[in-house]
């Protein structure tokens, strides 16, 4: 399982900061979601494409979660040569991110 099958995600990135939020289809799924999907994971799943720390902020009223990263020096939207520059190319990323079994 990965995360695309109980969550979606949007993007945004303002410069090298990206917010990246994690919404549960299913209210039921968001404490494990919280419990699986932690500031640490993503980072580690984003490996190259953030740097530095993520930061993740708890919407549980909206069964969400939102992650601010940024990316690395030179790679902003204004800044990069890379064909997609924006950060919002990091939710399909994001969203490819194992999950273990319940």
């Amino acid at each position: 399982m990965i995360l695309r099958d109980v969550a979606h995600s949007r993007t945004g990135d303002k410069g090298t900061i990206v917010n990246l939020s994690v919404i549960a289809f299913d209210e039921r799924d968001f404490p494990w979601l919280v419990e699986v999907v932690t500031a640490a994971r993503v980072r580690e799943h984003l490996g190259t494409l953030v740097d530095g720390e993520v930061r993740r902020y708890l919407l549980p009223e909206i069964g969400a979660m939102n992650f601010v990263a940024t990316r690395p020096a030179g790679q902003s939207v204004t800044r990069s040569l890379a064909l997609d520059a924006h950060g919002k190319s990091l939710s399909a990323a994001l969203l490819a991110l194992p999950l273990p079994e319940r």
